[in-house]
């Protein structure tokens, strides 16, 4: 069994609301994508990291020299990514299959964004999917009540803000986290038939009528996407 990581590095991450693509954003000292790459090349299992970087892009060899480590030469690089999450990773899948990946070898699928991955939890993964005929992802059991929200209010009337629409049940329902590990010929297969709408993997699979596993990951995984997420990767990362 081979193991290769990708990670989608293409985004811009308008909603971060910073002038540069926000995995370049320092976290602790560092580019944030770099702390993800570092966590990914401590994993022994994993035969390479792709990093999906957009047509164009020069800020990532600047900000890989800055947390370059010993497994450096196990970090490839490819200017492929697309309009889309599911295109730059259909993309990536290309690249791999060019590096000599086999359709029966797995992918693990990383965001870029979840900077205070652990090795051990990417170790969790492998173990608990690789075996599996379908493969999974790390994933948390909603604890909070969870709303469904309607309009966008009235300001004029000093509504501003959408409004509850309903109380939706918990019961069952996860939080997709990342990695995402899939065989690499499925994945691929998958994302051809879905389409590029899909936003994870997983949901490609899930549209050919696969039940990929849900494996428990950690809350401290979170996927840092709006300003204040920045301030709680920091303080995270300097409490290690």
């Amino acid at each position: 069994m081979r193991c290769f990581a990708l990670v989608p590095c293409a985004g811009f991450g308008a909603r971060a609301g910073s002038v540069v693509p926000k995995q370049y954003v320092p976290v602790a000292g560092r580019p944030m994508v770099v702390h993800t790459l570092k966590a990914l090349a401590q994993v022994e299992r994993l035969s390479g990291i792709l990093v999906a970087l957009a047509p164009g892009d020069d800020l990532f060899g600047p900000a890989w020299e800055q947390g370059a480590g010993p497994s450096r030469h196990r970090v490839w690089t490819a200017h492929c990514g697309g309009e889309t999450r599911a295109a730059t990773v259909t993309a990536g899948l290309a690249v791999l299959a060019e590096r000599g990946a086999g359709d029966d070898d797995w992918v693990l699928v990383h965001d870029a964004a979840r900077c205070l991955l652990r090795p051990e939890w990417v170790d969790h993964l492998i173990d608990a999917c690789g075996r599996d005929a379908v493969g999974g992802l790390l994933a948390l059991p909603l604890a909070d009540t969870l709303k469904a929200a309607a309009g966008a209010g009235d300001p004029a009337a000093g509504q501003a803000g959408p409004r509850v629409a309903a109380t939706v049940d918990r019961a069952g329902k996860w939080l997709a986290q990342t990695p995402q590990m899939f065989r690499l010929g499925m994945l691929r297969e998958a994302l051809a038939t879905a389409g590029t709408a899909v936003t994870d993997e997983s949901s490609a699979l899930e549209a050919m009528g696969f039940a990929p596993r849900l494996v428990e990951g950690a809350y401290e995984n979170l996927k840092v996407t709006y300003p204040a997420d920045f301030a709680l990767a920091e303080r995270l990362m300097r409490s290690r």
